[in-house]
């Protein structure tokens, strides 16, 4: 069995996009390999958040995480910060990391244009952390959207400097890249779903809030190119019928576009309620969460005692590899 490791920030409540796009393929690995997937917090801090909300954050994602259907007993969910081990790695590993490495991926100047105003060391150094978290459990495999290779390149970069300098080796690290695709945002077409405003819908919606959402989808925004054309708003639309309707009903709404007699409104009214349907097992199932704290303890306190041990392990043979293990340690 391979080790998995895979995070997602508390940064608001899990929609589509990251259902598709993630949590769906973690679905599948956790039954035929060992997996650790993490609320990473430490992530989620290198840009503007609310001190007071952080941590009920961090248990919608993991209730989130559980509705969706990861077992606790096939993968260990975790709290990022609850491993010190994955901060004291990524300092040592900050400290063979080149700047100028750090300065080319695109994360980092994208978060530079989105937050101005929070430019930090820790933005900068994300990819180290990230990187430490992977390699602090010895994880072979990352499930990741093509947007987050750099990193997987940059960590196996990494792991070769330390190598060469220490002589300690790390397993390669290959990425998983999702099977689904690029859910965009429902009022900007342009740019990938997120967890603000109409733009999203969460895996936790009510029907009400499914219908509200997709009815203000943007579709078409200007004059029709051809009977065939389709614009980044009904794409997208597309894109979500194929994968929460029938085939027979994506087939009729497809045909009356490329005939340039289909009316959106009645698009939408399907698409939501097939949404609606296929969701209502992840609602319920994690309304049920919500009323049992305990539990979300439990899991936690679990995924933690499992996850711990590993990440002490190979810290110490990193520090014995440096010379930073003194005897009495």
């Amino acid at each position: 069995m391979s080790r998995v490791f895979s995070g997602v920030r508390p940064s608001g409540r899990l929609h589509l996009g990251n259902y598709l796009g993630a949590v769906k393929s973690w679905l599948e690995l956790q039954n035929t390999n060992e997996c650790i997937f993490a609320v990473v917090d430490y992530h989620g801090i290198t840009t503007p958040f609310e001190p007071k909300s952080l941590q009920k954050q961090i248990r919608e994602v993991v209730m989130d995480y559980l509705a969706a259907g990861l077992d606790p007993d096939k993968a260990k969910i975790i709290v990022q910060s609850q491993v010190p081990e994955h901060t004291e790695l990524a300092w040592i590993l900050g400290t063979i990391t080149p700047i100028s490495w750090l300065e080319r991926i695109p994360t980092f100047k994208e978060k530079r244009t989105d937050h101005p105003e929070y430019i930090n060391l820790g933005l900068l150094a994300y990819p180290v952390l990230m990187a430490a978290d992977i390699l602090i459990y010895h994880a072979q495999k990352v499930p990741v959207g093509e947007d987050q290779l750099p990193h997987i390149e940059m960590t196996n970069q990494i792991a070769k400097r330390f190598k060469t300098m220490f002589g300690y080796e790390f397993p390669k690290v290959e990425a998983v890249l999702s099977k689904g695709p690029r859910i965009m945002s429902l009022s900007n077409p342009l740019k990938k779903m997120s967890k603000t405003g109409d733009e999203s819908i969460a895996l936790s919606d009510s029907p009400e809030q499914i219908r509200e959402r997709i009815g203000k989808a943007v579709t078409d925004t200007g004059p029709v190119a051809g009977k065939d054309f389709m614009s980044p708003g009904v794409k997208n639309l597309f894109i979500l019928m194929e994968i929460f309707s029938t085939f027979q009903t994506f087939k009729k709404f497809r045909e009356q576009h490329k005939k340039g007699i289909i009316k959106y409104e009645q698009m939408k009214k399907q698409l939501a309620e097939d949404i609606i349907k296929s969701l209502e097992s992840v609602r319920k199932r994690r309304l049920e969460l919500e009323k049992d704290p305990k539990y979300i303890d439990k899991v936690l306190f679990e995924g933690a005692e499992f996850a711990r041990p590993l990440a002490q392990e190979t810290l110490r043979e990193v520090k014995k590899a440096m010379g930073l293990e003194y005897a009495n340690s």
